[in-house]
């Protein structure tokens, strides 16, 4: 990826031009190194409409000669196929040791990468769906960018997630983070941090606040948790494993140097350029000054005694971090911590300036003596309070990435539940979030859809401090949806696939306005005297009686669409029950009809009629085409000409079907095998078919020629070549010769459709004639015989019920 954007041809280039020079190399195929795609597929992968790419990118890629780009144009001249070749990895095709000299497999990897971070996702004929990448869904302005940043930043990442920070002096106004994204991108700081802005609020990059050897400063973590979650950890396990390591960097800001763990071992050369990327140096980072209280990490930090100089109320909460659910929280309870809220509380609780109380000695270490408080995650019984042993709940949020997600807001409340708690709390997540993938029109959106539902009911309620019972607040109020009207998709009056207001919600809100309006301008005719008090008393007795009566048609409509959905289920069940005998009735005539014998010949198992009648019945019928046509392209006044010619083609299509039923016979070996006889009459019959088959068009043909030569259609083509003769000189610009070749054309045309009409004509007359009816009589050719004969014939219905 480096050696592609570092090309000579890319300096200066936009980021949806160098995008693209990443996706044709990334389905570049090995064998030939050309890239056929479409402008519109070129642009959904870049996340740009297919006019801009047209326009605007395979532009830039041409005047960059990072590209070659052969294009095949559209109805108005744009360039929609385009077959490119990226002239860096054309040219580094054998050379040995050129990073850019890919193998197949690394071309596949390659591949795999790039559908995993950007697939505009497809949808296939059989009707599956390939989901979209990670930023797949991302269209539109600055779309290109962001997908350029996030793919570098994957490619950055380490297994745990971490992506190696940039070292030296940063911008303190923008952070280490953003001056990270701007210097991969090769852009200013505002607008790296602009682009990790809006990644961050997709959820595809984080940034973690961690704790420093100072205890107050923090210093933050750039991590891709898509790449965390594909090497199976989380990103909680490297906040664990930074722990772990408890180092003590020599530095006193850890924004402004790398620290030891930002750079890679082995690393031969910086992971961006030295150059330094500021806007406005010299100003406070707010990675370093921003409040604290909403970057707790997941784990319990180290006790350290209270220090109360300062003596302000709630300083000494200790390390659980716990704020009062009420002002007046925990003021009547005895400093010692003998009860059950004191020791649910602070430790040093008793301890409160604002009561004139002296502080005491800290009860922390006594609590963790006791096993009460201990740093550290997993589940673990403790003794709170002097209650009964319960079992404490894991302290980090679930490992499916999509619930992390979704319940993100409440990670606070989710440690102060049990793990029996917890399993419902997942449960309950998983049916919303199933909910929400078949109401939305992108199923990637629940988990946020989720989250942002979670939100708004915390910033009802006020804050996860005022919420007393954690558990069921989740499963009862912040999961659930709540509609406002009988729209699936609506939950508090708002469209949960479009954001917009529901429109369901204003009919209805409309029409309970229309109803006041109505019942009030009804109660002022009728009771013209009442006074305001009273005429509102009675509009909402009327109201209530109306929304009585609505209720109960509702009840009467609901009711009587299930009865009609339980009359249509029973008339499904009756017609497929109904198609089912239809279909065992069929098979058992086809299986009885299979048993019969042939009517010609007799063959048993024939289903009526064996193969080599039915062959020879369909060679008669072309036979008998062939001698009518045989016969139409003779004079119709010339019969001994019509028998002549009849008797010509019986004798060559004899001959013809002589010859292929010799060369079957003289390639087939005897076996001895039963059944033996009928299958070599089988075989000849279709050979002799085939060659019937074959020779039929030729004969229609021959006979087109031959009506096209005769006189009618002779004349017609003189007609036709004079008249456009004369008419094409009214064209000024055109010459004599093409005046005198489209009056040819014209005039072939027409003796090809007067030749056609004349066979369709000598057809139809020689339908009721049998041209062989002299050389050849039958005691069926009256038509009250064959009817006769048809009529005598019995059913395969009445066979089967024989």
């Amino acid at each position: 990826m480096r050696s592609l954007l570092d090309a000579a041809g890319l300096e200066g280039a936009s980021d949806a031009a160098r995008l693209a020079v990443l996706v044709l190399a990334s389905r570049t195929p090995s064998e030939n190194g050309v890239v056929k795609i479409h402008t519109s597929e070129l642009g959904r992968w870049l996340g740009m409409s297919a006019s801009y790419t047209a326009s605007a990118v395979v532009s830039e890629l041409r005047r960059s000669g990072v590209v070659s780009v052969e294009t095949e144009k559209g109805e108005y001249r744009e360039d929609i196929g385009l077959e490119c070749k990226v002239l860096p990895l054309w040219a580094a095709q054998g050379v040995v040791g050129h990073r850019l000299n890919l193998a197949k497999k690394e071309y596949a990897t390659l591949q795999r990468l790039f559908e995993a971070v950007m697939a505009p996702g497809w949808k296939h004929r059989d009707g599956s769906v390939t989901p979209a990448g990670l930023i797949g869904t991302r269209t539109g302005r600055g779309a290109a960018t962001d997908r350029l940043a996030l793919l570098l930043l994957v490619l950055e990442a380490r297994e745990s997630g971490r992506v190696r920070q940039c070292g030296g002096t940063v911008d303190t106004k923008r952070g280490r983070a953003a001056v990270t994204v701007a210097r991969l991108l090769g852009c200013s700081a505002s607008a790296g941090e602009r682009v990790l802005e809006r990644l961050e609020d997709r959820e595809l990059v984080l940034r973690v606040r961690l704790r420093t050897a100072s205890k107050m400063a923090h210093r933050t973590r750039l991590m891709v948790p898509a790449v965390a979650a594909a090497h199976g950890r989380t990103v909680a396990d490297d906040v664990q494993e930074d722990r772990a390591e408890d180092r003590e960097p020599d530095f006193s800001d850890p924004d402004a140097t790398a620290g030891p763990s930002e750079v890679l071992e082995g690393a031969s050369e910086p992971q961006v350029s030295g150059l330094s990327v500021t806007d406005e140096p010299d100003v406070a980072d707010p990675d370093v000054a921003a409040a604290l209280h909403t970057d707790h990490p997941h784990l319990g930090s180290p006790v350290v005694p209270p220090q109360l100089s300062g003596g302000f109320s709630g300083e000494g909460r200790g390390t659980e971090g716990r704020r009062p659910r009420r002002a007046c929280m925990r003021e009547d309870q005895h400093a010692d911590g003998e009860s059950a809220v004191a020791g649910s509380g602070s430790p040093v609780a008793g301890a409160d300036p604002l009561r004139g109380e002296k502080p005491k000695e800290s009860p922390v270490d006594g609590h963790e003596q006791a096993g009460g408080v201990a740093a550290g995650a997993g589940a673990r019984l403790t003794v709170v309070g002097g209650r009964k042993t319960q079992q404490q709940g894991r302290s980090e949020l679930p490992a499916d990435l999509d619930l992390r997600v979704a319940l993100a807001p409440v990670s606070w409340l989710w440690t102060k539940l049990n793990r029996w708690q917890q399993d419902q709390v997942v449960k309950t997540a998983k049916v919303e979030l199933a909910q929400l993938r078949q109401v939305l029109e992108w199923a990637g959106q629940a988990p946020s859809v989720l989250a942002a539902r979670l939100t708004s009911r915390l910033e009802e309620t006020g804050g996860e401090a005022l919420i007393a019972r954690p558990y069921g607040w989740i499963t009862h109020r912040g999961l659930v949806r709540r509609p406002s009207c009988s729209d699936v998709r609506c939950d508090d009056g708002a469209r949960l696939d479009t954001g917009a207001d529901c429109d369901n919600c204003a009919n209805v809100l409309h029409s309970r306005r229309a109803w006041r309006a109505r019942i009030t301008s009804t109660v002022a005719e009728e009771m013209p005297g009442l006074d305001e008090y009273e005429r509102r008393r009675v509009v909402e007795a009327r109201m209530r009686e109306y929304a009585a009566v609505e209720a109960a048609d509702y009840v009467y409509r609901r009711e009587q669409a299930q009865a009609e959905q339980v009359r249509r289920a029973a008339a499904r069940a009756e017609a497929d029950a109904r198609a089912a005998a239809e279909r065992e009735r069929a098979d058992s005539e086809a299986a009885a009809r299979r048993v019969l014998p042939c009517e010609e010949c007799g063959r048993a198992n024939s289903d009526g009629r064996c193969d080599a009648c039915r062959y020879q019945r369909a060679a008669q019928e072309l036979l008998a085409e062939a001698e009518s046509l045989s016969a139409a392209a003779v004079d119709p006044a010339d019969s001994e000409g019509i028998r002549r010619a009849v008797g010509d083609t019986r004798e060559i299509l004899g001959v013809l079907m002589g010859e292929a039923r010799q060369r079957f016979l003289t390639a087939h070996v005897p076996s001895g095998t039963p059944g033996e006889q009928d299958t070599v009459r089988d075989v000849i019959a279709y050979a002799e078919l085939e060659v019937l088959k074959e020779v039929v068009p030729q004969i229609r043909q021959s006979a087109l020629r031959a009506l096209a030569a005769c006189q009618q259609a002779t004349a017609e083509a003189d007609r036709v070549y004079a008249t456009e003769r004369a008419r094409r000189w009214d064209w000024p610009d055109a010459s004599e010769a093409d005046v005198i070749a489209a009056a040819r054309q014209s005039a072939q045309q027409a003796r090809a459709r007067t030749a056609e009409h004349l066979l369709a004509v000598r057809l139809d007359q020689l339908s009721g004639q049998n041209p062989t009816r002299d050389a050849k009589a039958t005691a069926s050719d009256s038509r009250a015989q064959r009817l006769a004969e048809y009529a005598a014939r019995a059913l395969p219905g009445e066979v089967v019920e024989a």
